[in-house]
């Protein structure tokens, strides 16, 4: 049995390879890159929901308490989430009600609302 040689096939060079081999890297870098970014993002978006609702849950037990000068907060579930309330006596019989959430020692979102003496 005879092999047939064709007169225009030739192999891939070495430079044909590296310069796909580059242009691979590049695509997968830029994938890579990217993946990274809206990992981060979604992390980011992640903590500062949690944030809001827990900000959100305590102030709505703040309105819901008596008027005092000195408000406690509720119990945090989420591991690693500290919230602060503080109470601002704006004129006799209205506050104003803010609430800082932190995570991990650093604060991420803070709310205010006005409480009235009823």
């Amino acid at each position: 049995m005879k092999l047939a040689v064709f007169a225009d096939e030739r192999g891939d060079s070495l430079v044909e390879i590296l310069v796909a081999v580059a242009i691979i890297a590049i695509v997968l870098t830029a994938f890579l890159s990217a993946l990274s970014t809206g990992s981060l993002g979604v992390s980011v978006v992640h903590e500062r929901v949690t944030a809001e609702n827990i900000a959100r849950s305590q102030l709505e037990y703040v309105k819901k308490t008596g008027f005092t000068d000195h408000y406690t907060p509720t119990a945090i579930s989420h591991a690693g989430y500290s919230a602060t309330i503080s109470a601002t006596t704006i004129i006799t019989d209205l506050q104003l009600i803010t609430v800082t959430v932190s995570h991990n020692g650093k604060s991420v979102f803070t709310i205010g609302d006005y409480k009235a003496n009823r």
